[in-house]
């Protein structure tokens, strides 16, 4: 099947003997994709790169007479193509577009660009783009479908929205108050579920997205220290809206870790976690488990594993009361906690051909807790929680230890204070969106066969990964 040209971007010299100058270069502020506009002279494409490759396109408009079909000799020596007549609104061409009113707009899951043009939307790469499946973007100068983009006419009905909803998201987030007023929110949340916070870390290093992490020591009730994220479920992981058909409740997440290891020792493991989404343009869901990157020595919570599993129940295992944390919203849509538990790369291959719920049923088989480090047997509610499980009066505290201490790692680690603690909920962004009013503002993670877990790497082969509001009004063009 013909695509959009697919060399590197070159400078930003104006376009000379058919080479490609740059009009827009953008990169998303979460440092994961780069979004590019070149203008050879006769077209305007839009590239959407990632670290290696190019992951979607669009043909954006002709700048002379239009071709009754594909110019192939244009594809072979490696150059954007020219709109056949039938697919392009201006098939005599039109002039080129002025550097100065291009801007591109991410989505907020950052996976998706829109290109602008002086406040009105000229193209949308979506996150859900890939031409290789031929799944090109969408274009306002495009009529119907081509193997080089789609009409942005016939899909304004959800994309308009979505840029619009990207717009409010980025104004909001551009406010000096935004981050502070969400961190209290979910800091007094955090209160009113696990207690006053002790330390808190900044585990963003000064980049997209903003995330710290808080510590709530252990209480009368609580034999064991829960640190958790705040931040991450502020913005929408991407990929999410591939794989499920409502994302809403699976798209806004927080972390979390029950443990008796140092805090600051266990904490290191969100240095890692906290900004991964958005990073490796990926999902957590239940169920998900990452694998360790570096060698296993280095693995910020030891004990002789290499990964962790991500779980929404962890009462599944043997081990105290797991806390509820439900009951925090962000832009009308809840948030979901996953607890960490640390596994071994052989128990991640179980989960990954198996699914989650083998693994699951072999450690609490094995009496694994959900706990990570060592809790004394003799703590009120862990001897409830083990005589509920085993239906004994006891249990040996080989068998109740859940794994070794975390050896000391040496990562960076931002002790900060955080904002005083309150309960309202966050000021959303919602009520900053209207209709269509632009002018106006890694391949680490396996997941099991079970309905929420959900292929991560999204290869079906048919066009099940897009949206609902585009599967019937967009076929793909292999289908005819």
């Amino acid at each position: 099947m013909p695509t959009l040209r697919k060399g590197a971007g070159s400078s930003r010299l104006a376009a000379h003997s058919g080479q490609p100058g740059i009009l827009l270069d953008n990169q998303s502020p979460y440092g994961s994709r780069r979004v590019i506009v070149e203008y050879d002279g006769a077209t305007t494409a839009v590239y959407l790169h990632d670290a290696d490759a190019i992951v979607g396109a669009a043909w954006i408009a002709n700048h002379q007479q239009a071709p009754a079909s594909t110019d192939l000799s244009r594809l072979n020596a490696g150059r954007a193509p020219l709109m056949p007549a039938g697919h392009t609104k201006h098939p005599g061409g039109r002039p080129p577009f002025d550097p100065r009113t291009l801007r591109a707009l991410w989505f907020e899951e950052g996976d998706g660009v829109a290109i602008i043009e002086g406040g009105q939307i000229l193209a949308v790469i979506p996150g859900w783009s890939d031409m290789s499946r031929g799944m090109p973007g969408y274009s306002r100068d495009i009529v119907g479908q081509s193997p080089f983009g789609w009409s942005l006419d016939d899909a304004m009905e959800g994309l308009g929205p979505r840029a619009d909803r990207a717009t409010a998201f980025w104004r909001w987030r551009g406010r000096e108050d935004s981050w502070t007023g969400f961190q209290q929110s979910m800091l007094g949340h955090l209160l009113a579920r696990l207690g006053p916070g002790a330390r808190y870390w900044d585990v963003g290093g000064g980049k997209q997205p903003v995330v710290g992490v808080s510590e709530r020591p252990p209480t009368e009730q609580r034999p064991y220290t829960v640190l958790s994220t705040v931040g991450m479920s502020c913005q929408r992981m991407p990929v999410v809206e591939q794989v499920m058909e409502d994302p809403s409740g699976y798209a806004r997440i927080e972390l979390a870790i029950a443990t008796t290891v140092p805090s600051p020792e266990a904490a290191r493991i969100f240095l890692w976690l906290a900004q991964y989404p958005w990073r490796a343009v990926t999902w957590f869901g239940a169920g998900h488990s990452i694998r360790w990157y570096h060698e296993p020595a280095t693995f910020p919570l030891g004990g002789g594993n290499e990964a962790v599993l991500l779980l929404d129940d962890p009462a599944q295992l043997i081990g105290p009361e797991v806390p509820d944390l439900s009951g925090f919203s962000f832009a009308s849509e809840p948030v979901r906690w996953l607890w960490i538990l640390p596994i071994t790369e052989r128990e991640r291959q179980l989960a990954k051909e198996r699914g989650a719920s083998s693994l699951i049923t072999q450690l609490a088989a094995q009496r694994r807790s959900w706990v990570v480090g060592r809790l004394a047997v003799g703590s009120p509610p862990l001897a409830r929680h083990v005589r509920r499980l085993s239906g004994t009066s006891g249990g040996s505290p080989a068998r109740l230890a859940a794994l070794r201490h975390a050896q000391t790692r040496q990562a960076c680690l931002v002790q900060v204070e955080a904002d005083a603690e309150q309960g309202e909920e966050p000021e959303e962004y919602r009520e900053q969106r209207g209709e269509h009013t632009l002018d106006k503002a890694d391949g680490y993670v396996s997941t099991g066969p079970c309905h929420h877990d959900a292929d991560d790497d999204v290869d079906n082969e048919d066009d099940a990964d897009r949206p609902s509001e585009h599967r019937s009004a967009l076929p793909s063009p292999r289908r005819g």
